[in-house]
């Protein structure tokens, strides 16, 4: 049976299964794991609101939910152009399960992104991945993202 894919905003009563998903996308870049803590800051971002984040649930799958199983999720903070005097967002996270890649969900979840963009009246959305993440990248230059070669800074305190 083919997946049928539903893209739904999160929250806060997601967040058991956000977390998750959250926590095997952590894995990905490495991070040591802390369920407790990807429960307090998600929890945190949902109910303050300092982010938007996407689920997406497979509903093909006779042992899911009447919501369906939560496969992928986005997750995209927002930032402010000055030079566009615009709403602009990050897109910070974007993870799928292994057993739905390649599936198109990935694909689902930056269109839905890019609808909160058009219905933010936001200039778009940005995004970083790791220089070696070459699946990623061919992913995003397939729904029409450009590289932007500029050179960028960064200071963690």
């Amino acid at each position: 049976m083919a997946a049928m894919i539903a893209i739904e905003r999160a929250g806060t009563t997601d967040l058991d299964e956000l977390v998750g998903l959250f926590e095997k996308y952590r894995a990905f870049y490495r991070c040591e794991p802390s369920t407790d803590g990807a429960q307090r800051f998600l929890g945190a971002r949902l109910e303050q609101g300092d982010s938007v984040v996407f689920l997406a649930r497979d509903r093909s799958e006779p042992e899911a939910s009447a919501v369906g199983r939560a496969v992928g999720f986005t997750q995209l903070y927002p930032l402010f152009s000055s030079t566009a005097m615009k709403r602009l967002w990050l897109l910070n996270d974007l993870y799928v399960e292994d057993s739905h890649r390649r599936k198109g969900v990935a694909r689902q979840l930056i269109a839905s992104a890019a609808e909160l963009c058009r219905s933010t009246g936001a200039r778009g959305f940005l995004l970083e991945t790791e220089a070696t993440n070459a699946r990623a990248q061919a992913l995003y230059e397939s729904v029409g993202m450009k590289r932007v070669t500029s050179f960028f800074y960064a200071l963690d305190v």
